[in-house]
């Protein structure tokens, strides 16, 4: 079944700290818990922000109280807002400007998660039927990405996710149809802490479903629909998730594995993973 390789050819997708001013230090909140060390309000720059909008502990994150850091990804929306929509002026440079970059960050941020979801679904030869409206989408959605400040503001984000939802859910149910046998229907379900070792989910679809601390050890995951679905303390060790449908990053990190866990490619290991 699917192998296939998501995002490739967009590395406009991927956070590119480097060419960001640091937004999600600075522009979104956190309050202090298990995930934060610190409260910090949104607006406020993190207190490890560096001058060069790098992060004086990025290599020690987690051991530092800020696991939460880990688990987040702005799908790019970083660098489109730094150096497209301010035009490389950052918000140290014209502070005026601050108040504005913010608001805009997050959703440019939302724009780019469904932008990276619509090109992973472009990369899914099954889904080829639903590939015309697909483009179209993306090709909406970047166009959207570009524009002025004011016109991100106006963007009704909601509407624009339910209705791209509704291609994607199309194209993961393409993807899935040509998985063999009976597919599993657990889309939404709350399987908090869910005894799930060794379960049979290849072509499932487990989107937007709440696996936190759910065992899914040694599980069959290959081909499964997995967006929005939360990840986070699940028990991964061991599971095959080759060719995963709408996998991320962030869901990866926010999970726990090991060696033997298989992973999409286009995928990192998390280092806090067992060796």
């Amino acid at each position: 079944m699917s192998q296939h390789l998501p995002l490739t050819g967009h590395l406009d997708l991927q956070a590119d700290c480097g060419n960001c001013f640091g937004l999600c230090c600075v522009a979104l909140p956190f309050a202090r818990s298990v995930d934060f060390a610190a409260d910090k309000a949104a607006g406020a720059p993190c207190s490890n922000l560096q001058e060069d909008f790098g992060c004086g502990i990025h290599e020690r994150l987690r051991g530092s109280g800020y696991q939460g850091c880990t688990v987040f990804d702005c799908f790019g929306a970083g660098q489109k807002v730094s150096q497209v929509t301010f035009g490389g002026r950052s918000w140290r440079e014209e502070p005026g400007s601050a108040r504005t970059m913010y608001e805009v960050f997050p959703v440019v941020r939302q724009l780019h998660e469904l932008l990276r979801y619509t090109a992973e679904a472009l990369d899914l030869p099954a889904a080829k039927a639903a590939h015309g409206e697909l483009r179209r989408a993306y090709d909406r959605l970047d166009a959207l990405t570009r524009g002025s400040a004011e016109t991100l503001l106006a963007v009704d984000v909601p509407a624009l996710r339910a209705e791209v939802n509704a291609h994607l859910l199309r194209a993961g149910e393409l993807a899935r149809a040509a998985v063999p046998g009976r597919k599993k229907n657990h889309r939404g379900a709350d399987l908090f802490g869910a005894r799930l070792r060794g379960a049979k989910l290849r072509g499932a679809t487990l989107r937007g479903a709440c696996l936190i601390a759910a065992d899914l050890s040694g599980a069959d995951l290959r081909d499964t629909d997995l967006i929005g679905a939360d990840m986070r303390d699940a028990n991964l060790c061991g599971a095959d998730l080759t060719g995963a449908l709408f996998l991320t990053q962030p869901q990866l990190n926010a999970a726990r594995g090991d060696a033997a866990t298989t992973i999409p490619a286009g995928l990192r290991r998390p280092g806090h993973w067992a060796s």
